[in-house]
């Protein structure tokens, strides 16, 4: 008998739009992914940063998740930012951007793949329980809102959960990259 690897992407019930659903649906692949090949991550892995100023994986691991709930939050919802009632941690706890020659904030200091675990599935969860009732027709509403640089930005619906995709997505090669380099320079291979 030869077996079959099967990769099957299908639109989970509970949406009230189905294009909604299949966003959700790759979102989850890719954390998925990431968290299986996040298997062994040590407290020290997590924190090791290759130098100063530059991105640990835990720090991008919290980002992702800040990332996620402020999308939704003010692109999705169109409610205030309130990352720290979702999270536990706030908006700037990540320490995303990284000033030249800094260091890793003292908040992701330690931390386990358990904690970073925790805060990509309730940052899930708050998207999956925002998404549920989102319609067809509110994909294409476009949101107009002002950065803290003070420039204004137009985006629609659909372009969120695009955007919460390709983020997550992009990270996830970092963070391979980081685990490849970690390994190389501590002596695991």
């Amino acid at each position: 008998m030869t077996e079959v690897l099967q990769d099957i992407l299908v639109a989970p019930p509970g949406y009230r739009s189905r294009e909604v659903g299949l966003f959700v649906a790759q979102m989850d692949e890719q954390s998925q992914r990431l968290t299986d090949d996040l298997a062994g991550l040590t407290p020290e892995e997590a924190a090791w940063q290759p130098a100063p100023g530059m991105n640990t994986i835990g720090m991008l691991l919290a980002h992702i998740a800040i990332v996620e709930v402020f999308w939704v939050q003010i692109g999705l919802a169109q409610e205030p930012e309130r990352i720290e009632g979702v999270l536990g941690i706030g908006v700037d706890d990540d320490g995303i951007p990284q000033p030249a020659g800094g260091s890793p904030p003292a908040t992701l200091a330690a931390r386990d793949l358990s904690f970073f675990r925790d805060l990509l599935e309730r940052a899930r969860a708050h998207t999956k329980q925002k998404t549920a009732g989102l319609p067809d027709e509110d994909l294409d509403i476009v949101v107009r809102r002002r950065r803290r640089s003070g420039l204004e930005e137009e985006f629609n619906k659909r372009w969120v959960l695009y955007h919460m995709l390709e983020h997550e997505a992009g990270h996830y090669g970092q963070i391979n990259l980081l685990r490849h380099l970690y390994k190389a320079r501590i002596g695991g291979g």
